[in-house]
């Protein structure tokens, strides 16, 4: 028989990095669920991504236990890190801060791929470039 679901909480945590300190603890610790538990088994397995924020959707059942999905990093980041940017523009329809080549945006969209509402490399390069657009990302070789 199925576990019965009881809530799916989503965050957004870094890499090789959770502790019980908020967002992680006070979310899960609200549902009875095992932090420090969750936190060895999300460090583990995101050992190599340290520092990059990944979402996470946690998956809590009626007998206390869990599960997680974690998710490909959001675009806005990959791409402030493919641009070596600290943030985004303020004004981005008026001011380019900084500039991608299309191969980084198609390798960007291969990446997300996964998570992205389509499964067409071209679709999901023009996603990629409408976030690089409203973050006041340039883009090289159009």
């Amino acid at each position: 028989m199925a576990k019965k679901l009881k809530v799916q909480i989503k965050l957004h945590v870094s890499g090789a990095q959770a502790n019980p300190a908020p967002p992680v603890g006070p979310a899960l610790g609200q549902h009875g669920v095992n932090i420090m538990q969750f936190c060895k088994q999300f460090n583990e397995q995101t050992k190599g991504r340290d520092g990059l924020v990944l979402p996470v959707i946690i998956s809590v059942y009626e007998d206390r236990t869990f599960s997680f999905i974690i998710k490909t990093p959001p675009s806005s980041i990959l791409l402030k890190r493919a641009a070596n940017l600290a943030k985004a523009s303020g004004t981005s329809g008026k001011e380019v801060i900084g500039k991608v080549t299309r191969s980084q945006v198609e390798e960007i969209a291969k990446q997300k791929m996964q998570d992205l509402n389509t499964k067409d490399l071209t679709q999901a390069i023009k996603i990629i470039e409408g976030t690089a657009r409203s973050m006041g990302i340039g883009i090289e070789g159009f």
